[in-house]
């Protein structure tokens, strides 16, 4: 019974997707030399093409008539903007409007990420002057900001561990260095991350250049990404890299998106009317679902049909980022068998 309830706990756990609900997906700031309304316009060409990439997962595909006609007609999908100062510079932060902007990136036939994004906690430490230590806000003030500021160009949630005395106590240098896996992910329950990386940057003997050797917790293979370059660039490398490919994993295809699809699910542990009203809402605010109308209630149990606009498969995928909702686990089976029709879920929380 022991080692049941064990494997119960481990399958709950492994299908527990912490996701963040992110909010600036559809703004983005830039630098710009004046406020004049030529400066202005071109920056707000930027701030477009720097949004779609975070809602696209992107970098360099907007050569499609749709997006660069938009360019020409910038203030048809402006929401607002501001100035403001920032350490002496002029910066312009411009918000677009979402419906228009979702409607440009499917008439381009472009991929589309929803708003729930998983955390990733990254861990990183640096060799310097033959001393090691972490990057953190006051080791590395510039590092740390590098890597939110990057994650940020993406939409990615990411997070640089603290490395108080909590974290200290858990992890040391040396368990980052050489990716012990165990100690590094217990500490980033702390952060409720998804995913963990672990990283170490140094200098290799007799050259100028940096090496920055990287790799996820899970990876099943030992070998660690690796870059060589510039300080700041190898971390820039780092966090397109894992943006891009995590986004490729959550993406809608925009060629399985056409028609509106009706799905029925099962959420249990709805205690009260509230909690009914909450799960629905939670579910009528993921990116792609349309609709949403209670069927049948027995009980805790509800049924919901759902009318969205990706497949069955996508709809799992995001409501699995979801925290309110966790895969429903039949206490009575002795194994547990992943099942792709599993559309029953408990409530755990608003």
């Amino acid at each position: 019974m022991t080692i049941r309830l064990i494997f119960i706990a481990l399958i709950c756990f492994t299908l527990t997707a912490k996701a963040v609900e992110v909010q600036n997906l559809y703004e983005t700031s830039l630098t710009v030399s004046d406020k004049s309304r030529a400066t202005r316009a071109k920056a707000s060409q930027q701030a477009l093409l720097k949004v779609l990439q975070k809602l696209t997962g992107k970098a360099d595909d907007f050569s499609h008539s749709a997006i660069q006609s938009s360019l020409r007609r910038i203030s048809d999908y402006m929401l607002r903007y501001e100035y403001y100062d920032m350490q002496g510079a002029t910066k312009i932060k411009v918000e677009f409007e979402p419906g228009k902007v979702e409607e440009l990136v499917r008439g381009a036939g472009l991929p589309l990420w929803g708003n729930r994004r998983p955390m990733i906690a990254i861990w990183i430490v640096i060799e310097d002057n033959f001393q090691r230590d972490f990057v953190t806000q006051e080791s590395y003030p510039q590092l740390e900001r590098l890597i939110y500021d990057t994650a940020d160009e993406w939409g990615v949630p990411v997070v640089v561990p603290l490395m108080d005395l909590v974290d200290r106590s858990n992890v040391s240098i040396a368990e980052v260095w050489g990716n012990f896996s165990n100690e590094v992910e217990a500490a980033s329950r702390r952060y409720e991350a998804e995913r963990v990386i672990t990283a170490r940057l140094f200098q290799p003997p007799h050259t100028s250049s940096w090496q920055l050797d990287w790799r996820y917790t899970d990876a099943e293979l030992f070998e660690p990404e690796q870059y060589v370059g510039d300080k700041q660039q190898v971390i820039i490398d780092m966090i397109n890299y894992v943006s891009s490919t995590l986004a490729q994993q959550y993406v809608i295809d925009p060629n399985q998106t056409q028609d509106v699809h009706r799905t029925v699910i099962t959420v249990d542990q709805l205690l009260s009317f509230a909690d009914v009203e909450h799960a629905r809402r939670r579910l009528l605010s993921m990116s792609t679902v349309m609709d949403v109308d209670v069927i049948y209630r027995a009980k805790t149990a509800v049924k919901f049909a759902i009318e969205h606009t990706s497949t069955v498969s996508d709809l799992r995928k995001t409501i699995g980022l979801e925290q309110s909702f966790k895969i429903f686990v039949d206490p009575r089976a002795y194994y547990q068998i992943a099942d792709d029709g599993n559309l029953k879920y408990n409530w755990v929380g608003r």
